[in-house]
């Protein structure tokens, strides 16, 4: 567990490092600290950090709890899900940027859900729990919101209240949260049918 906890790390660790890279050379290489303020705007990179940072922990010893690693497993695949349904078709990545992209969006949240399946604790997940999961995407949303209007940073289109308009933007988040939300369920239904 320990062992597979620190390549899921490591996985995650190299697809920020990578997406880092990518970043600073697409974005007109900025300085380290505009960098990383840049790249801490996308919910993607925040959650492969919050899981590089959580399966690290796991792998020198520490635990994850049944709710803290489903509140990250559904988090992980949100970003998968959102990604590849609504953003891939955006851009086409070459390169360094093309790996990251398929690191961050693809190989960690599958090595995330293997891991959780595997050898996540699970008992005592219920249904409720995931309203208390929607917590990380409704925190990042607000966050996300504040730099919007005070610094004009839009992170994914689906966002842009100048584009769109506050009643668009808040119908796309309803339906991301819905999602989120149903995606939440699913992960407490089979945590209690792999932990019987």
């Amino acid at each position: 567990m320990r062992l597979a906890a620190l390549l899921v790390a490591l996985l995650a660790w190299t697809g920020l490092a990578l997406q880092a890279g990518a970043s600073w050379d697409l974005g007109g290489r900025p300085p380290v600290p505009v960098l990383l303020w840049r790249m801490a705007g996308y919910f993607t990179v925040l959650t492969n950090l919050l899981a590089a940072l959580m399966f690290f922990r796991v792998a020198l010893g520490g635990t994850m709890a049944a709710r803290a690693a489903g509140a990250l497993t559904a988090a992980i695949l949100m970003v998968a899900i959102v990604y590849h349904a609504l953003l891939a078709r955006l851009w086409d990545p070459q390169g360094v940027a093309w790996l990251a992209d398929q690191i961050l969006h693809g190989a960690v949240p599958a090595a995330v859900l293997l891991w959780w399946a595997v050898w996540a604790p699970k008992s005592g997940l219920r249904g409720r729990d995931a309203l208390v999961w929607l917590g990380w995407p409704l925190l990042y949303l607000a966050y996300a919101m504040v730099r919007q209007v005070t610094a004009g940073f839009v992170p994914y289109p689906f966002l842009d209240l100048a584009a769109l308009g506050p009643g668009r933007v808040a119908l796309n988040v309803a339906l991301a949260a819905a999602g989120f939300w149903a995606t939440g369920i699913c992960l407490a239904v089979l945590g209690r049918l792999l932990s019987r």
